[in-house]
């Protein structure tokens, strides 16, 4: 059977289509870590307060956080590979990194990372169903809990 230019074109298109929203998708999966991270945070400290150690400093932590003016020492990012997007959780000034999950660029399964290099076997979850997507942005946390089998 014999494919057809146009239709040839028209499927690359729909492929292109679902990479760019994986793409997208992956950089929302890093905003919500790093939304988790900081929601954490402010959790610890209010924490800390209640046992009374150092009220002083966790309420300045605290302030800052609901000021928005706290500094961020985890950071995710992506780096995209030939099969992989791979979402890495970097210290503030970069020097400790570790790979946090690894993102399929063609089908949008998600893995919890085994290494630096490979991916764990078994798809976490897949961003291009909305049901997964949904419940991954609103129940990701930083800490990567999320991505062991359930």
């Amino acid at each position: 059977m014999t494919t057809a230019f146009a239709d040839f074109v028209a499927e690359q298109t729909a492929r292109n289509d679902i990479q760019l929203n994986i793409t997208k998708w992956c950089f929302m999966l890093c905003d919500a870590l790093e939304g988790n991270y900081v929601a954490t945070s402010r959790k610890l400290h209010v924490r800390a307060m209640e046992k009374g150690q150092d009220v002083e400093w966790h309420q300045k932590c605290i302030d800052a956080i609901d000021s928005g003016n706290f500094v961020i020492d985890r950071i995710f990012r992506i780096e995209s590979g030939r099969k992989y997007h791979k979402i890495i959780m970097s210290d503030g000034d970069g020097s400790h990194r570790s790979v946090h999950a690894f993102v399929d660029r063609k089908t949008g399964e998600v893995y919890k990372s085994a290494s630096w290099k490979t991916p764990a076997k078994g798809v976490r979850y897949d961003l291009r169903l909305i049901k997964d997507r949904e419940w991954l942005l609103e129940n990701a946390d930083w800490s990567g809990s999320y991505l062991y089998i359930r």
